[in-house]
């Protein structure tokens, strides 16, 4: 497949219409494998697809489909097959590829734990096997259901499949009630390759690797076909259970070696990061010689308990990561750099090189990040890759990394041209013209053009129907581009989705006489348009697309200000304070480099002027500032884009006009009952028996308000030891004060 055109080569369109493509190839090939048990592509060449798939969102993360492959944790179950609903999720796992990414993973845990460092944790590390997950439940000991993992929630079930696998007991003794049992279906280098002899004796086709091999006889219709395969299964993990296993993931282990299913002898406990690595090491030298394959180490938390605290995010463990072996490198010429502008306004730095092959995948463009890292700086002004910038012509090593966009990590100096000249970053938009600025302390140049950039008004469209904001059925990524071009029918601001039936009656019925539609469709739109003009608040500041607003920083305005024109009319007193704010920034910026240049002087009193007049700002402003600020989790960068945004006439007016066709459903009202419902709670100092982390999402659950600060809207302190400024002021404004003890006492079982 080495034909394919690169992802970072692709242009957003160009990315687009890739992303269609990928989408079909990859469902085509999904139903020929599992479904029909007929490949119609290789397993290698189908990974490549499914990394292309998963890079280019990654590049252009906009552009996803409703029906990303990505989506898919695995694949979607088959046709054949019954589904199963799986009682815990069947998640993957975040991804480390150095020594420092494990140190960063024993670090967030401790940090989320409020471990210090020299606490003791251990660990346990075990090979990732390169196969099929696969989830076992037993009931009173007996195996009733064995299911794949599909996408994670649902998958297929593949009972009669799992029972022809020796290694998989049938009955089991002293288990609890209800026990999932987890683990990986693969298959042995030697008995793939006694397979594929046997297949070319009878003239089928060979498998590509053990990997495909294992998944494709596991998902055979006909169990006799599976039972003639040469399956192993090791187990790893566990999903719902009735009872506890043990107090420790190394112990749960062991137990189900005890119920009789093979765990892999390689697995260990470590005591520290360095163990881990340590013995990461020794799996990858072991790895040629395993007979089975493996393309990394999984590390956990060794204690169970410990496990249930730290919980999961969206799509992975917080308590597991996966060290995936090193990537591949290689060495080609940088022919062109390219600035694409994204969503939010962001430049970013795309190398355009000479085709080169990494990793089994043809790459043709990589990332460069930003202006800093071309020039050879990191973001602090140290020297990267020892201060060599990257010109246009150097033969640079390109570095690529799981489904990790490929980057460029060295330049070979003794081979640069003569004439290579320093690349000078633009500071304009290349796509509307505007001044492209670079805020302090952000690494990114972005475009101020806003909605009259085209680069940006079409991808926030995007954004806004995307599924966690409108969620409008039928009106994705392909149908916004289709609008957004239209000279009759043009969508080019949120509010227009709303006037578009309007608009289209007004056109004699123009939609559904166009290609692909008719009354049917057309119909369905205006439907599923109308049923979302009631929405949720949080959901509407989500989907304005606002530079640093996710979805938890959407929910927590959403939570304070609880209305809409409560929150405009809150921006709107606060906006002299946020220009004062970014006014005293920029003057201590100017001093920083004055530091280092005596040259700038005046342009230190100019900063230093403009501040002092923005400061004069009245206390109501101050205190709308501080009341937005102080909001747990927002501060003063999240607070000034969306003060820019709401101050930004042109997106000002499209909010207006957008808020005229909408009813904006408030957040639900907190639990009465509760003794902290509506109050506004600051945590400050060391919470022992939780994390802060726990602390916010009780607090929150139980309807409070959580902030950063002490102010007069404070009704209650939570202190641990070392509590400091924020106890005094308490103090000073006579809050009321609890210790730890006292605030779980409060709020007892509520």
């Amino acid at each position: 497949m080495n034909d394919l055109i690169v992802v970072d080569a692709l242009t957003e369109a160009q990315a687009r219409a890739e992303l269609e493509r990928l989408a079909a190839a990859l469902l085509r090939a999904n139903e020929a494998y599992h479904t029909a048990d007929a490949p119609e592509i290789s397993d290698a060449d189908y990974d490549v697809l499914k990394r292309r798939n998963a890079e280019i969102e990654a590049r252009f993360p906009d552009l996803k489909r409703a029906d990303s492959p990505s989506d898919q944790v695995g694949a979607r179950p088959a046709e054949g097959f019954a589904k199963v609903t799986h009682a815990v999720r069947m998640l993957s796992l975040g991804n480390a590829f150095d020594d420092e990414d494990v140190a960063d993973f024993d670090r967030s845990i401790r940090k989320y734990l409020g471990l210090s460092d020299v606490a003791p944790l251990a660990y346990t590390a075990e090979p990732k096997i390169d196969g099929l997950s696969l989830s076992l439940r037993y009931e009173n000991g007996a195996l009733i259901q064995a299911a794949t993992r599909g996408d994670g929630e649902v998958g297929e079930n593949v009972t009669a499949n799992a029972r022809t696998i020796a290694d998989i007991p049938q009955q089991i003794n002293g288990a609890p009630e209800v026990l999932e049992v987890r683990g990986e279906v693969y298959m042995s280098h030697a008995d793939f390759e006694a397979l594929n002899a046997r297949q070319a004796e009878t003239g089928g086709k060979p498998f590509a690797n053990p990997r495909n091999a294992a998944a494709g006889s596991l998902r055979q219709l006909d169990s006799q076909i599976t039972r003639a395969r040469p399956l192993r299964f090791f187990a790893y993990s566990w999903g719902q259970l009735s009872a506890t296993l043990a107090e420790t993931q190394m112990a749960a282990i062991e137990r189900l070696q005890g119920f009789g299913f093979q765990t892999n002898l390689l697995t260990r406990r470590c005591a520290s990061p360095q163990e881990m690595i340590a013995h990461y090491r020794e799996i990858e030298a072991q790895r040629a010689t395993l007979g089975y394959d493996i393309d990394g180490v999984v590390y956990k938390v060794d204690d169970l308990s410990l496990q249930g605290r730290l919980g999961f995010r969206s799509t992975t463990p917080r308590w597991a990561i996966a060290h995936k072996f090193p990537a591949e490198l290689a060495w080609t010429r940088l022919e062109a750099i390219d600035i694409q502008v994204g969503r939010t306004g962001a430049l970013s730095p795309v190398a355009r090189l000479a085709p080169v092959t990494v990793g089994g995948v043809v790459v043709s463009n990589a990332t460069l990040h930003n202006e800093d890292y071309i020039a050879g700086r990191d973001a602090k002004g140290g020297e990267i890759r020892g201060g060599k910038d990257v010109r246009v012509g150097d033969w640079v090593q390109v570095y690529r990394a799981g489904d990790v966009i490929p980057k460029v990590a060295d330049v070979d100096l003794s081979k640069r041209p003569d004439d290579a000249a320093p690349y000078i970053f633009p500071t304009r938009c290349p796509e509307c013209d505007s001044t492209a600025i670079r805020e302090e302390g952000d690494a990114v140049r972005r475009c101020t053009g806003g909605l009259i950039c085209p680069a940006q008004a079409v991808e926030k469209l995007k954004h806004f129907v995307s599924r966690k904001a409108f969620d409008i059925e039928g009106l994705g990524t392909k149908q916004i581009e289709m609008f957004h071009a239209d000279e009759v029918l043009p969508i080019n601001t949120p509010a227009d989705i709303f006037t578009l039936q309007e608009r289209d009656a007004q056109n004699l019925a123009r939609l559904k006489n166009r290609d692909g539609w008719g009354d049917t469709s057309a119909s369905n739109l205006f439907a599923a348009i109308e049923e979302k003009r009631t929405i949720p608040l949080a959901r509407l500041i989500f989907a304005l697309g606002i530079r640093h607003v996710g979805e938890v920083g959407a929910r927590d305005l959403a939570l304070h200000y609880r209305d809409w024109d409560a929150m405009a009319n809150a921006l709107d007193d606060a906006r002299p304070a946020a220009l004062a704010h970014r006014a005293a920034d920029e003057a201590e910026a100017a001093e920083r480099i004055a530091a280092a240049d005596e040259g700038r002087r005046a342009k230190i009193k100019e900063a230093r002027d403009a501040a002092t007049a923005a400061c004069d700002v009245s206390e109501a402003a101050a205190s709308a500032w501080a009341d937005l600020t102080d909001i747990d989790g927002i501060g003063a960068a999240l607070g000034l884009s969306l003060s820019d945004a709401f101050a930004n006439t042109d997106e000002r007016a499209a909010f207006d006009v957008l808020r005229a066709h909408l009813t904006i459903v408030p957040p639900e009202a907190p639990a009465t009952e509760s003794p902290v419902a509506g109050k506004t709670v600051v945590f400050t100092g060391t919470l022992e028996k939780m994390t802060r982390a726990e602390a916010k999402a009780r607090a929150e659950a139980l309807g409070a308000k959580v902030s950063g600060s002490v102010s007069k809207k404070t009704d209650l302190l939570v202190a641990g030891p070392g509590a400091g400024s924020k106890a005094r002021k308490a103090a000073e404004l006579g809050i009321e004060t609890l210790d730890e003890d006292g605030w779980l006492a409060l709020i007892g079982d509520a």
